[in-house]
């Protein structure tokens, strides 16, 4: 029931829907789409620096490859990114909130400190930093941003276990002897489940600005597509003047993965707490 009721509340909120419509069509192109696209690699046999047309639906770069494919599998490697910098910032940040919400002991102020001071940071100097020091590729930056991003979950994780923790249910938890690890990972945090999924959905978005931000930095797996490399190559080339698709495309692409994440996660947020409309 309760699920029936989350999906029907979703359902009536347009922003949320649109989020969710956007994120399905990214993750199809990005899974589905690199089965029928070919990877663009070596010189095109299209004209190089053509526009849009017929047989190029997005032009082409300064090698004549198709814009097109480039952006389908940029999107396949966005994807990848987002996901594996969550799965980093999930496997540290979700524990850690647990136990510095629910212990609230030396443990728990140790972990309190380390999110603000971890969140104090810069972090895009030190990922430029790592990044150039351990080596462009698309498993580097994954795990950098993923690194740098499990302060948010971990706090907003610790505040979420600090108000469910104090419900009946988990006392009667404790004085049936259940462990703190169950009652942690099984009765906590599947209660906190709402938060932390807005807060994914954000990283997921953030994640792909940070790779965009790296790639056009030129600390981007150059193996691989991505929207911030395709900008890094235009721009570095001159092409951006007389070739603006190679501009217009790989930007629209970031923006509106961006914009999809965050409409999905304001219609989860309000949701689940439609308090927060106000």
């Amino acid at each position: 029931m309760r699920e029936k009721t989350f999906l029907e509340s979703f359902s009536r909120h347009r922003l949320g829907v649109i989020g969710c419509v956007g994120v399905a069509l990214i993750l199809l192109a990005g899974v589905v789409g690199p089965f029928f696209v070919p990877f663009q690699k070596g010189y095109g046999e299209a004209m190089p620096l053509a526009g849009p047309s017929a047989e190029n639906f997005l032009g082409t770069d300064a090698l004549g490859l198709d814009l097109f494919s480039e952006i389908i599998w940029g999107a396949r490697t966005s994807i990848l990114i987002s996901a594996s910098a969550v799965l980093v910032a999930m496997f540290i940040g979700i524990p850690l909130g647990l136990v510095s919400g629910y212990s609230r002991g030396k443990i728990g102020a140790l972990i309190d400190s380390a999110i603000e001071i971890t969140m104090t940071i810069p972090t895009l100097p030190l990922m430029i930093l790592i990044s150039a020091l351990v080596g462009p590729s698309v498993r580097t930056v994954a795990v950098v941003i993923g690194v740098f991003a499990w302060p948010t979950l971990a706090r907003i994780v610790r505040n979420s276990t600090l108000k469910v923790s104090q419900m009946q249910y988990i006392e009667a938890a404790k004085v049936l002897g259940i462990s703190k690890g169950s009652i942690m990972f099984k009765h906590i945090l599947l209660n906190i489940a709402g938060p932390v999924l807005v807060d994914i959905t954000l990283i997921m978005a953030t994640a792909v600005l940070t790779e965009s931000s790296l790639s056009y930095l030129g600390l981007g797996d150059p193996n691989v597509w991505s929207w911030g490399g395709i900008l890094q190559t235009a721009f570095k080339a001159g092409h951006h003047f007389r070739a603006w698709w190679l501009v217009i495309f790989p930007a629209a692409s970031i923006m509106l993965y961006v914009i999809f994440f965050n409409l999905l996660g304001i219609g989860i947020n309000e949701t689940l707490n439609p308090k927060s409309r106000k």
